[in-house]
């Protein structure tokens, strides 16, 4: 059994990205890892972070990114599509640059591969999920984040990444790798297990300026850099996370390739953990009252279980 990794980058360095820790968090499960490496700006060290890794397993596959063709950010769909075409495994695990996979889960990744491998009733596999927000000490459990998401598929070349590549779906008729194909409703989900393992997603810990930053360019990316613009021009130069009293409080233990990169930590001065939220931003959806009491539902009642809301899978009892 050959087991592929992949993802997709560009400007990991200017946007705070913890892509080698990402990819040395898969690096153990894998024969070989693909990365689609955009067209970075000239003041970024993507390549370089790469290049620092010093494997043989890592292949790259140059590319440059059209994000006026690609809009709403179907270009980490297209980018992601690109990398994955040239797995050769029979599994192939996708992780985005923002995400690591915790050293303690291995095994249970590792059995899962071996005892799914021949099942043809399964597309792929599950992974639950901790979003870290403001600092590494707290995550998100909110109806407003998906609690669980694919990150394992069989390396079957009918599934596609889609729409802004948070998830896969399955295309029979033919795929082209155009803007409509990836928002495309002609496809299906696909059947999966859910491991009881964890991806540790950390797009939203950065410094609040770089935070501000990113949001920036994630504006412009989805709208066009003409409406973001115009749509967000009175957007803080400093992200405000809010209240971090408010959401969940970390008492585990963060992957170890993680280590030197939580080091960094260097913003707590800018945070806030307590008082009340600032009225003079929009609020974030996890602050507002309708959000607030369904995920109290959720997490106390239901067990976790969303009420309503997008499930782009199958699960698989």
């Amino acid at each position: 059994m050959v087991v592929s990794g992949f993802t997709f980058i560009k400007n990991a360095s200017k946007l705070y990205i913890p892509l080698r820790e990402s990819i040395l968090s898969v690096l153990p499960l894998v024969d070989e890892f693909v990365i689609a490496v955009g067209n970075n700006d000239e003041d970024d060290t993507t390549l370089a972070i790469i290049e620092s890794i010093d494997s043989d397993k890592i292949k790259l596959i140059h590319t440059v990114w059209n994000t006026e063709k690609y809009t709403k950010n179907t270009e980490f769909a297209h980018q992601t599509d690109i990398a994955k075409e040239s797995c050769t495994g029979d599994w192939l695990i996708y992780i985005q640059a923002d995400e690591a996979i915790h050293e303690e889960d291995y095994d249970t990744i590792k059995l899962a591969l071996n005892h799914y491998k021949d099942d043809n009733s399964i597309d792929g596999l599950m992974f639950k999920y901790r979003h870290f927000w403001g600092d590494y000490n707290h995550f998100h459990l909110s109806h407003t984040w998906y609690p669980k998401e694919i990150r394992i598929v069989k390396n079957n070349p009918k599934i596609h990444s889609w729409k802004d590549a948070q998830s896969f779906r399955i295309f029979e008729n033919e795929f082209g790798q155009e803007p409509s194909d990836y928002n495309s409703t002609e496809s299906s989900k696909l059947n999966v297990k859910l491991l009881d393992a964890y991806i540790y997603h950390y797009g939203y810990v950065r410094p609040p300026q770089l935070m501000s930053y990113k949001s920036k360019v994630m504006n412009r990316t989805y709208h066009g850099k003409k409406e973001a613009d115009i749509k967000f021009k009175n957007n803080p130069d400093e992200f405000d996370y809010g209240p971090l009293n408010r959401i969940e409080k970390f008492k585990g233990t963060h992957p170890e390739v993680m280590k030197d990169w939580i080091a960094k930590f260097d913003w707590e001065d800018k945070l806030q953990f307590k008082g009340s939220v600032n009225l003079n931003r929009p609020i974030h959806p996890h602050e507002k009252l309708k959000y607030r009491v369904t995920s109290w539902v959720e997490k106390n009642l239901l067990g976790g279980e969303l009420i309503g809301g997008f499930k782009n899978y199958n699960l698989k009892k």
